[in-house]
């Protein structure tokens, strides 16, 4: 019986860390997916420094430290 509640237990302690919600930013089109343990953003935010107008790309975080960033600036400058 004991056996069988800590299963239980540890399988919600697991969805409550590893379960992302996703987080729609009003930046231009950015959406976060956040859970305890990491956050994965999928990036399309305004700029108006650039030839397009907006920023692309995604990151991964892992315990709050960045282990992926591919973001395209797109920083080709209007003259």
């Amino acid at each position: 019986m004991k056996k069988k509640v800590i299963i239980v237990m540890v399988i919600l302690v697991l969805l409550v860390l590893l379960v992302p919600i996703p987080m729609f930013l009003k930046d231009g089109g950015t959406i976060e997916y956040k859970a305890l343990l990491y956050k994965v953003s999928k990036i399309h935010r305004l700029n108006a420094n650039s030839l397009t107008g907006y920023e692309d790309g995604i990151t991964i975080e892992i315990l709050g430290l960045k282990i992926y960033e591919n973001v395209d600036k797109h920083m080709d400058y209007l003259d």
